[in-house]
């Protein structure tokens, strides 16, 4: 009989093989089975949280923190100082709702590291109004427009609008071209166009552009043809 039509037999040498194989296979299974069932290292540890200490200088107010290394600037001011005026929107650095100030400049608090700050002087909507004679508190000349103007509506992204406006005429100040600066020669003008491309990283929802250009011109103190008072 040739090869192709000889029924299907095995040998005794090859079930010893293949029984020891199966024993073998039993014996490794089993371990396998526990190693897959057992908390991987980094998982059993997942519940152990480094914390640095941070000290935070926010507002002209020094703040020691026991921060996770990861906390950005955004959750270290709301989540462990309280200061809640700088909003979280997109979380991605795309609506400008966490705009705060760090020494003069302006950032998104939501795409830094809280331990990068240490030394800065942080400056959030809770710093723009200063105590006056009466106990109370007067708003600085952009917040006083910003209401003269309904420069807001929901109010959600007007902190970071108010940060990121003084921030933007801080760099007018300074000679910072925009994209549509025509003249890099000439000193700076924040015409509409100036301020709608300085301003284009804080989103409104409500839409309320017009009243925030007009605010910023205001309290700026920026003239009829752009001009800023220095």
């Amino acid at each position: 009989m040739d090869e192709e039509h000889r029924p299907f037999r095995v040998s005794r040498r090859t079930l010893l093989e293949g029984t020891a194989a199966l024993a073998v296979l039993g014996s490794v299974a089993p371990e396998l089975a526990r190693a897959e069932a057992a908390p991987a290292p980094a998982a059993a540890d997942a519940g152990l949280t480094v914390r640095i200490p941070v000290t935070l200088s926010v507002n002209g107010r020094a703040y020691p923190l026991q921060l996770d290394p990861r906390t950005t600037l955004l959750d270290a001011l709301r989540e462990h100082i309280g200061l809640t005026g700088s909003k979280k929107g997109c979380d991605h650095g795309q609506c400008g709702a966490c705009t705060v100030l760090v020494d003069g400049r302006r950032i998104n608090a939501c795409l830094s590291l809280a331990a990068m700050h240490e030394g800065d002087q942080v400056k959030t909507i809770e710093g723009f109004a200063t105590p006056n004679a009466a106990g109370g508190h007067d708003l600085h000349p952009i917040q006083a427009a910003f209401v003269h103007h309904d420069g807001y509506q929901c109010g959600y992204c007007t902190s970071g609008q108010i940060c990121s406006s003084a921030g933007m005429l801080a760099e007018a100040k300074r000679g910072a071209p925009s994209f549509v600066t025509a003249d890099l020669t000439a000193d700076a003008r924040l015409t509409d166009a100036e301020i709608r491309e300085r301003m284009s990283g804080n989103i409104c929802r409500c839409a309320a552009y017009p009243n925030i250009v007009a605010a910023i011109k205001d309290g700026g103190g920026v003239g009829p043809d752009g001009e800023i008072a220095l």
